[in-house]
């Protein structure tokens, strides 16, 4: 393969995978809106949105089996115009049972998706860019979950136009897809999906940063405004703040990319850090000043930094068979921390303190500090990695 095939597969794969996050950035909201509107409490639309993640679990372990069988490029399209039938289905059937159903298909559905698509960006990545060739993904993914809220708002909830729309975006990735090559190749003996333990012992700095950035990702989009409004700001306001958040963290994860590429990586890991646990501190301090501001831009910057350079680590470390299951691991600890996340700080706000979510937040950083310095990020265990007998 050309480097300018190289290039050109890498930007229509990323380009697959970031309209399918322009795709749940208008139909998620659309879903809990209908629902709310329809007189649902809030647990029932909490368990709307929890489906997704217990999809992860199950498409992280189908991966394997479909890469292997179908091949790399034929099971991201599945999973995406299964995706797409799952989305239309919202408008078709709208109850709420079977929409629990279709949400577990589409969160299986999408799991395949990242898993598959990260893999061969990585795996088409030159190590001398890999760290911008991923942060330029992680940059357009972050970029169309922000866009997707606003179309949703140009288009309303009083008809299925959203549902239809996110349809016609993850079909549109399949034909991106078309004649691409160059995606790993998986193993058809492959336990793709098993072994997170042992990825877990091999790697726990690496697996607690995915962790803590799912439970970031996931407590800013639904617990960060109701923070700010307990602390005395305007609905607008709150939702600003959530929007600055989003902002930082993807328009410094080009810089952090750049810098992948020019510094130890795992120096940087650690600074994402020390920068995360900084502003989780300073945050209920700095609440009522200017100084939130940009201390929020460098709070979203340092989380999405560490889910980024996850992917650059692992995508320097492992090929082919192994990689995929890597990733695959990865969308299993994204699942486990969209599910603690939400629902440890939610108690934890209720019965212990109204700062919970950046108290957690600085905890949990402090933690990936203390692993990334009590255990190396690929020493003993490499090579095992590689083969895919670890990992």
């Amino acid at each position: 393969m050309t480097s300018a095939e190289r290039w050109l597969t890498y930007l229509a794969v990323s380009s697959s995978v970031v309209l399918v996050g322009l795709s749940l950035g208008v139909s998620l909201p659309l879903v809990s809106l209908r629902l709310e509107a329809q007189g649902y409490g809030t647990f029932a639309i909490g368990i709307m949105a929890a489906m997704p993640a217990f999809g992860t679990l199950i498409g992280a372990r189908l991966t394997g089996l479909l890469a292997a069988r179908l091949g790399g490029p034929r099971s991201l399209q599945l999973s995406l115009l299964l995706s797409a039938v799952a989305v239309a289905g919202l408008s078709l059937v709208p109850n709420y049972w079977v929409w629990l159903l279709l949400r577990l298909l589409l969160g299986s559905c999408l799991t395949i998706t990242f898993v598959l698509g990260e893999s061969w960006i990585n795996q088409l990545a030159d190590e001398r860019y890999r760290g911008r060739w991923v942060a330029l993904y992680g940059t357009g993914f972050a970029v169309s979950q922000l866009l997707g809220p606003l179309l949703l708002a140009l288009l309303g909830t009083a008809t299925d136009a959203g549902f239809w729309l996110s349809a016609a975006l993850l079909v549109g990735g399949i034909f991106l897809l078309i004649g691409r090559q160059g995606a790993p190749v998986v193993d058809a003996n492959a336990a793709v999906g098993k072994g997170l333990i042992g990825f877990i012992r091999a790697h726990p700095a690496l697996a607690w940063a995915v962790i803590l950035f799912a439970a970031f990702e996931s407590m800013v989009l639904t617990l960060l405004p109701v923070y700010a409004l307990q602390q005395g700001y305007t609905e607008a306001l709150a939702l600003t703040i959530v929007s600055v958040v989003v902002i930082g963290d993807a328009c410094l994860q080009l810089p952090i990319g750049w810098l992948a590429d020019r510094v130890s990586r795992t120096r940087l890991y650690a600074v994402s850090g020390v920068v995360l646990l900084s502003t989780c501190v300073a945050m209920p301090m700095a609440l009522h000043s200017w100084l939130l501001w940009p201390l929020l831009v460098l709070f979203g910057a340092s989380a999405g930094g560490l889910y980024t350079l996850s992917l650059i680590l692992v995508g320097e470390h492992f090929r082919d068979t192994a990689l995929v299951r890597a990733n695959a691991f990865i969308a299993m600890l994204w699942g486990v921390g969209a599910l603690l996340g939400p629902t440890s700080t939610g108690a934890a706000s209720q019965w212990l303190t109204g700062h919970a979510l950046p108290w957690l937040l600085a905890l949990g950083a402090l933690w990936f500090l203390w692993l990334l310095k009590r255990y190396p990020l690929f020493a003993a265990h490499s090579q095992e990695a590689k083969d895919g007998s670890l990992a």
